[in-house]
């Protein structure tokens, strides 16, 4: 458990350190609020969870499917620190900030966004980072809390959350790694969904009673 919160210390540390090194100033609050964001969030969820998870969510499995593991590292990159970087850039280069409102109100997106995915994973014990089947943890079908809105509610609150980050850290030219690392989420979601169809018994049943992916009504 040491060793797993020294591994999150230290990612919340490097992502809360690469918009000021981009932007080339410390002087940038939405980058500190982003950072205490993120710091915050991080402690919440060693709070929250189940341990099992954390170790599963920190370390990288033995059993994961080479293109999994492309797809996640590439957007992930985009997301973070893709976005941040590009953000920081753009704040070294002078662009012109948003409104505090809206700023503030991306930050809150961005808040909201991330505590809704914590909330899926303490519902979900197998919220895993790489889309495989946890057999060695005994992985079941969960369909009670935010899974009973939707398939995936943890990559909702993850799409949700990085819409607003761009907004909180002024940048129109952060949405174009923020929408590529989104897209690309968005065909992980599809393969992770036909995967546990195929490979999770009772998978195919909740998927009938609970037909939305990621927003009731949409999709």
């Amino acid at each position: 458990m040491a060793r797993d919160a020294l591994r999150s210390a230290v990612r919340v540390l490097v992502l809360s350190a690469i918009p000021f090194v981009a932007a080339g100033t410390l002087d940038w609050p939405m980058a500190w609020a982003f950072a205490l964001v993120l710091a915050g969030l991080s402690v919440v969820g060693f709070a929250i969870l189940d341990p099992g998870l954390i170790a599963e969510r920190t370390q990288l499995p033995a059993q994961i499917e080479r293109a999994d593991l492309l797809l996640t590292v590439a957007f992930v990159s985009l997301l973070f620190p893709g976005t941040l970087v590009v953000a920081g850039l753009a704040r070294r280069a002078g662009a012109d900030p948003f409104a505090p409102a809206l700023e503030l109100a991306g930050m809150a997106l961005f808040a909201a966004g991330y505590a809704f995915g914590l909330r899926a994973m303490r519902e979900n014990a197998f919220f895993s980072g790489f889309a495989r089947l946890q057999e060695e943890r005994g992985q079941r079908v969960i369909d009670s809390g935010p899974y009973a809105l939707v398939r995936h509610p943890g990559y909702a609150g993850a799409i949700a959350a990085h819409l607003g980050l761009p907004l909180a850290l002024d940048s129109i030219s952060a949405y174009l790694p923020t929408l590529l690392g989104l897209g690309l989420l968005l065909v992980r979601t599809a393969r992770e969904d036909r995967m546990l169809a195929h490979g999770l018994p009772g998978y195919a049943d909740y998927a009938a009673r609970v037909r939305f992916r990621l927003v009731p009504g949409i999709w």
